[in-house]
């Protein structure tokens, strides 16, 4: 067997696919990077400067939309949005996943799998009577008509990914805390939570992405500029007509990747550990 383990072989089988998989990946971050700072007259003379290197970089880009526009503003709401709506989708995804694999009630697998066939729901679909009932609710162009809205895709999402993870802590810690005379709650918040730790991590990384990342809801339930997020600002803001502020429109979409890149950062072994955990039966 020695002969598979060649350095050719290696090569071509293990180090190549790796290289062009982070190619793939960390180019389009590159290329974000490189116009970010590339002077206006070299975005589009191809003929004496190169596309894929910069020469003079400059800072204006980001200084004008830091400054000259409100992205600072899109950038807080899209953070509050975000945390908001993660926090609300998370609690209500423990108690639902805690109640499906843990109590047992009747039809609970099939609430479980209409749960997980709420989330293949495609949100163009859904928009539309969402938007019915923001308007008659009375929240239309405010942040709280993300923040009660986003909850739809994101609780059947986490609560799908939380019942893998409650599969796998052991029934006999629940039991024995029944035995002691603990009650539903405090098995939920003593004993299970703490041992669900990577779980409840890896969920709140896919709730707080998505709703970053969330656009069709955003271009809907907001009209007015101060209100509006960072994926639909940038859009709508630095595009005017058949003009693209490719420089800014760079900027705004590296800086706004940044914080979901340092979450998965700080946060990539709990998510590792819970993926492992949630498929392990």
């Amino acid at each position: 067997m020695d002969q598979f383990n060649t350095l050719p072989r290696r090569i071509i089988v293990i180090y190549l696919p790796l290289a062009c998989f982070v190619f793939v990946m960390l180019f389009p971050f590159y290329w974000m990077a490189i116009t970010a700072v590339k002077p206006n007259f070299q975005l589009t003379d191809y003929e004496n400067y190169s596309p894929f290197w910069v020469v003079e970089p400059t800072l204006r880009h980001i200084k004008y939309l830091l400054f000259e526009t409100s992205y600072p503003g899109w950038l807080w709401n899209t953070m509050l949005v975000s945390v908001a709506s993660t926090v609300i989708s998370l609690f209500a995804s423990v108690l639902a996943a805690y109640a499906i694999e843990r109590v047992r009630f009747t039809g609970a697998r099939v609430t479980g799998l209409m749960i997980f066939l709420a989330y293949l729901v495609p949100p163009s679909i859904l928009f539309i009577p969402l938007a019915f009932i923001v308007f008659n609710v009375g929240i239309f162009d405010s942040k709280l008509a993300l923040i009660l809205t986003y909850p739809t895709f994101l609780i059947p999402f986490c609560t799908w990914l939380l019942m893998g993870y409650f599969r796998t802590i052991p029934f006999e810690l629940e039991e024995s805390a029944l035995v002691d005379g603990a009650n539903r709650w405090q098995i939920l918040t003593k004993v299970v939570l703490p041992l669900a730790v990577p779980g409840l991590i890896s969920a709140g990384i896919f709730a707080f992405t998505l709703s970053w990342n969330e656009f069709i809801y955003a271009l809907t339930f907001i009209s007015s500029s101060e209100n509006k997020t960072v994926p639909v600002g940038v859009l709508t803001e630095l595009v005017r007509g058949d003009i693209y502020e490719w420089g800014a429109l760079m900027s705004g979409a590296l800086l706004g990747s940044l914080p979901v890149v340092i979450l998965y950062s700080f946060f990539v072994d709990y998510y590792v550990s819970s993926m492992t955990g949630a498929v392990k039966e």
